[in-house]
């Protein structure tokens, strides 16, 4: 009899104790749900990967503020965990949590390896914030919020000093097409347009230059232009963005590519934008998000240069609205964007570049210039202290 009634209490207490543990492990799992949701609802430029297992709250954040705010939260509801959760940027990286890419275009990856998928590109003296290390690989936010790694031999770490340092140094900006650094006879790096390196000299036909990594060499004075130059020509004025844009045509399309090596089709507005003074969101479905609305019923008299159009699918009772597709309007009828590559298309049936494919999942146009967003920022910003 004493056998069975303590049996009874041993399985009441595991009942108690197990409710307790779900409740509690239900309640966490909230936390961190709505936490997400407000702090790192997109994942590309923001990290929110925590999970809550057998008392203990693991996994990564760089939203340091928001996830100490959440301990407090859960110990003042009574709760006790273990915290393991890595808070980013590494305390194995440092005080080297800053960085310049040191080659012409650095390719950043979805994943630390070569073989991962082709996340976005940052060009020559593009500066970075650094989150972690991984098997010679950083996990870096570029200046456009976007989050992921980049070999390590594309960069040169820095303090947050040495960084400073850097920006005061004077700069030059390379304007032309595509290049290279000399030195004497031999290539010290290729270039693309957009790219920056430190002035250390220059002659009548030549600028001497530094690269972030220390290498150095000549450019011709012809295909670059002093940094305070630059900035203060660059102007979105539609005879500049039409210009830029066409410079780029026959370019070949590459899924992650946000320079003139290869584009895809949001690298390519990106693109445009950047080298006429304007840093824009990476994705298509976050310049969406930008800017003032001014068509979604194909009134292409209400459109201007520079204004963006979207393509994709139209929302559904089952299915959110996609959008896959953007290009920039520049007039009589027609758009330039980056599908196979750089091509002009028309929504006129009567032009030979008639483009019936985009026209039929046509979403709508956007304009993002001067309206004001936090996301949308001035080159000059780059190397402002």
């Amino acid at each position: 009899m004493k056998n069975s009634a303590l049996s009874l209490f041993l399985c009441f207490l595991f009942f108690s104790i197990s409710c307790q543990s779900s409740k509690e492990k239900e309640i966490i799992e909230s936390q961190i749900s709505e936490l997400k949701e407000t702090l790192a609802p997109d994942k590309r430029v923001a990290i929110w990967d925590i999970s809550y297992e057998n008392g203990k709250l693991l996994g990564t954040t760089d939203q340091v503020e928001g996830y100490e705010q959440m301990l407090e939260t859960i110990k003042e509801m009574g709760y006790q965990v273990d915290d393991e959760v890595v808070r980013l940027p590494s305390e194995e990286l440092g005080d080297q949590i800053r960085a310049l890419v040191t080659i012409s275009v650095a390719n950043i990856r979805s994943q630390p390896k070569h073989s991962a998928e082709l996340a976005t590109q940052a060009l020559m003296g593009t500066p970075l914030k650094v989150l972690e290390k991984s098997d010679g690989w950083y996990r870096v936010q570029t200046p456009d919020q976007y989050i992921s790694w980049v070999d390590a031999s594309g960069i040169q770490l820095m303090t947050e000093e040495e960084l400073e340092s850097w920006y005061r140094t004077a700069k030059v900006v390379f304007t032309d097409f595509s290049g290279f650094v000399m030195d004497s006879n031999e290539r010290v790096s290729d270039l693309v347009a957009g790219d920056i390196m430190e002035l250390e000299s220059e002659s009548q036909e030549f600028f001497q230059v530094k690269l972030p990594d220390g290498r150095s060499g000549q450019i011709k004075k012809s295909e670059a232009m002093p940094w305070e130059q630059w900035i203060a020509s660059r102007d979105t004025e539609p005879q500049s963005l039409i210009s830029t844009a066409k410079t780029m045509m026959g370019a070949p399309y590459l899924w992650g590519g946000t320079s003139i090596k290869g584009v895809d089709c949001s690298g390519f507005t990106k693109t445009i934008f950047y080298l006429n003074g304007k840093i824009i969101p990476r994705d298509a479905s976050q310049q969406v998000l930008e800017g003032e609305q001014v068509d979604v019923d194909k009134n292409w008299e209400n459109l201007e240069v520079g204004d963006l159009l979207f393509f994709g699918k139209k929302a559904t009772e089952d299915s959110k609205e996609r959008v896959v597709h953007v290009g920039m309007w520049i007039g009589n009828n027609q758009f330039i964007h980056s599908r196979g590559r750089v091509r002009i298309s028309s929504f006129d049936p009567e032009s030979p570049l008639y483009d019936e494919y985009e026209l039929n999942r046509y979403l709508r146009t956007k304009r993002i210039l001067n309206t004001p967003s936090e996301n949308i920022l001035s080159v000059s910003s780059l190397l402002e202290l």
